[in-house]
């Protein structure tokens, strides 16, 4: 198997960066599409994918909780990394000389207050790397881009301006996964574990479910629905909760979830990131 990790993005992507520090040792390996990289671990081509699942600024990341359950990947870690936007531009540009800046739109809408006060346009890309790509294949000092500071060196770029963002909280929390499931040690400290889950199409189905969690001390820390296959008459759910699945409280936890539900997968069962206990101290 390929000493790789695959993420969706341009070099230089918040995804790539995560990937680096998180697997210093594997090589990043970018893809067109979440399919695309989830693709290269099942096929072999990668060992993990590192993917965005929910940004604190802009919610959930569209689309892909409809993915992860047919990904055929099992869920193996997690990462918390906070996003730091620069804003680039090729050598000799100015911030009084720019008239555009181009990027994705969740990085645009995230430097709001600064494109305003420039007084330029605002022009949406496909990720905020392809857009430093981009402005330094056109090489016009009147185009900028946000991008973080890794895709400045890669393309090279100058910075215009650093660390940009509208506020200083703005974190993405990435999954990563793996082929084969990679259980944490129930007695390694705090674990996480993701299921999807579809109740029983019945009155009062989600209520009784979900009751296990609450009678045997069982936090939820996540709970989404989606609809799945063009029906409209019982949506999936995708949960994550606190614990391990060897602690007699969550067995009967979802013991209980399994009676109320017609189906119930779990994807994995992985260390909590160290973000988690930091936030809760502030």
């Amino acid at each position: 198997m390929n000493d790789c990790i695959a993420f969706q993005g341009e070099p230089g992507a918040n995804s790539d960066i995560a990937a680096r520090a998180a697997f210093p040792a594997l090589q990043p390996r970018p893809c067109a599409s979440f399919e695309d990289a989830f693709a290269a671990v099942r096929e072999g081509q990668a060992r993990y994918a590192m993917i965005p699942v929910e940004n604190s600024l802009a919610g959930r990341v569209a689309d892909v909780h409809h993915l992860i359950p047919e990904s055929g990947l099992f869920i193996v870690g997690e990462r918390f990394e906070p996003i730091r936007h620069q804003l680039l531009g090729v050598k000799g540009a100015t911030l009084e000389g720019l008239r555009e800046v181009r990027s994705h739109p969740h990085a645009l809408g995230q430097c709001r207050r600064l494109l305003r006060e420039l007084g330029v346009a605002a022009v949406q890309s496909g990720d905020t790397a392809g857009a430093a790509r981009e402005i330094a294949e056109l090489g016009d000092p009147a185009v900028g881009a946000l991008a973080s500071s890794l895709a400045g060196e890669i393309y090279g770029l100058t910075t215009l301006r650093a660390d940009i963002a509208d506020a200083d909280h703005n974190t993405t929390r990435f999954l990563v996964f793996a082929r084969e499931p990679e259980n944490a040690a129930p007695d390694n400290g705090p674990c996480v574990i993701s299921f999807v889950f579809r109740v029983r199409n019945v009155p009062a189905a989600l209520y009784k479910s979900l009751g296990g969690f609450a009678t045997n001390g069982v936090n939820i820390t996540k709970l989404e629905s989606y609809i799945e296959g063009g029906s409209f008459e019982a949506a999936m759910f995708f949960a994550e909760i606190e614990g391990h699945t060897e602690e007699q409280r969550v067995q009967l936890a979802l013991d209980e979830l399994r009676f109320f539900s017609s189906s119930l997968t779990i994807l994995g069962v992985y260390p909590a990131d160290a973000f988690r206990r930091a936030a809760r101290r502030m």
